[in-house]
């Protein structure tokens, strides 16, 4: 059995209360690790040595260009070490092995990506401001200090790589708090962190519960911003703590995606692509497609076909490569996921297929649900309004894409949406009048570092990816430099100070 301990200040160490917590695989209920439960203690000493490292560090003194090699050096160990990544996240997660091949593959992209934006020029001229021999006008982009990523367990590698990746190419220090559910793959970062070189305090690795670690994170006065991924209730309590001290946040929380078919879409991707859509990761994204938004006359043929291919679908051991679905984290999401499908019978859905656990005995030691796919729901059910975050899609008929797109933007969140259409410029028109950060269009789920994600309304605050997401980590700063050189010359002075 591996055995981690925190990461903070350059060195691996016991949590203060010696406490450790175990990291159980969602399939077959066995130990994948046991890991130092960080407390607040932890916690506080994880931002002071981030602090010291940003205030007094020579992070902070090394050239952009030796920044970005390091950043750099981490995702070739990524990459060196895929193999072992793919195992331990497949263990600490239940993503299949399909999925997390992708997301290992995905996650050292990406942070080969920042290690470019590490190396950009800081300063950026402002055009038009100033005349020639007047004053030079130059926006500077400077790193806010120290940083707290607070993320979930659904995509735990890449998630890490997420915040530690833009945070880092900043120029900050960050203490990173990965899901007590899932802390595996952000420990073994720890150790590649490590290696190649980082100095002391610039990455701080502590897992533990949001309800001491988490907290502490979002409410230090030492801590100058907080980026959170997580649901929406978490993520108002997280703005509410950062609130104090006036902290920036960078908030990307839940979702109720729309996915419209349009009665002209292709079918022979659409009902593939609207499965695809709820059924990655076992519906565990947050920009999941989880309500299908289908015209009337196409409902009883989408959704047979859907259910045909869905039959098709393999539960199982999340390591053969043959298995489509994995189970979902934990007993208590699976119970939770259970709860809403029987709330949503109750409130007068009818379960098309799936609504319960698989009756295969070789799962029964996982947490696993079954696809399921609810019809007749009405876009104001609970199970329409609030984030179940299963494999679990809710079907709603409209009657013109006006009313479609009515629905479709009725609900508080504005992660993610998607239109299917053969008509390129029609699905472009119902897109851009869905209220929400992202929108494919006959597609779902591809998003990249290198274009801005985030969402609408209550799924979040600020963008992450590409270069609008690393200045969500920067401060912006004028600098205003005189080319007068002369006093006779500053005539606005004299509305202050007489001439001598």
């Amino acid at each position: 059995m591996r055995e981690y301990r925190l990461y903070i200040d350059g060195q691996f160490v016991e949590s203060a209360s010696k406490k450790t917590f175990d990291s159980i695989n969602p399939f077959n209920q066995e130990i994948v690790a046991r890991v130092s439960l960080a407390g607040i203690d932890d916690a506080q000493h994880a931002i002071a040595a981030a602090r010291k490292a940003f205030d007094n560090g020579p992070w902070q003194r090394m050239s952009k260009e030796e920044r970005s090699a390091l950043i750099k050096a981490v995702s070739d160990k990524i990459n060196e070490r895929k193999s072992g990544f793919e195992q331990l996240e497949v263990d600490d997660s239940g993503g299949t092995i399909r999925k997390v091949k992708e997301d290992v593959y995905l996650s050292a992209r990406a942070m080969n990506y920042f290690s470019k934006l590490a190396a950009m020029d800081p300063f950026e001229p402002v055009d038009g401001l100033s005349k020639p021999g007047f004053s030079q006008n130059l926006v500077v982009r400077e790193p806010i200090g120290v940083v707290a990523a607070i993320i979930p367990w659904n995509f735990p590698l890449k998630m890490a790589v997420w915040k530690l990746g833009p945070a880092l190419a900043a120029g900050n220090t960050v203490v990173l708090k990965p899901s007590e559910l899932t802390p595996v793959t952000a420990m073994e970062l720890a150790n590649i962190f490590h290696e190649v070189g980082f100095p002391p305090g610039v990455v701080n690795i502590v897992p533990g519960y949001g309800s001491d670690v988490g907290e502490e994170l979002a409410g230090n006065p030492m801590v100058d911003k907080v980026s959170f991924t997580g649901s929406t209730t978490i993520g108002k309590r997280v703005m509410s703590l950062a609130s104090e001290s006036l902290k920036k946040c960078t908030l990307e929380c839940g979702g109720k995606s729309a996915n419209i078919i349009l009665d002209d879409a292709d079918l022979s991707i659409a009902v593939d692509g609207a499965l695809y859509a709820i059924f990655y990761h076992q519906g565990q994204c947050c920009e999941a497609g989880t309500r299908l938004f289908l015209p009337e006359k196409l409902h009883d043929e989408f959704v047979a076909r859907m259910i045909e291919t869905t039959k098709k679908m393999k539960l199982g051991d999340p390591k053969d490569p043959s298995t489509d679905n994995g189970p979902v984290i934990s007993a208590k999401q699976r119970d939770r996921i259970l709860g809403y499908i029987a709330g949503g019978v109750k409130q007068g859905a009818k379960v098309a297929l799936g609504g319960s656990t698989p009756k295969d005995p070789a799962l029964r030691n996982g947490f696993f649900v079954e696809p399921t796919i609810l019809t007749g729901v009405d876009n104001t059910m609970t199970i329409a309004q609030e984030e179940i975050f299963g494999p679990v899609l809710s079907v709603i008929t409209y009657k013109s894409v006006e009313d479609a797109v009515a629905k479709a933007n009725d609900t508080v969140y504005g992660l993610g949406g998607g239109v299917w259409s053969r008509d390129r410029e029609k699905a472009m028109t119902v897109a851009r009048q869905l209220r929400a950060g992202t929108v494919w269009i006959n597609e779902w789920h591809l998003i990249s570092e290198k274009a801005p994600f985030g969402g609408y309304k209550q799924s979040g605050i600020g963008r992450e990816f590409g270069v609008e997401g690393l200045r969500e980590y920067m401060e912006t700063k004028h600098l205003h430099i005189d080319e007068l050189g002369s006093r006779e010359k500053k005539f606005w002075y004299d509305t202050v100070v007489p001439k001598s």
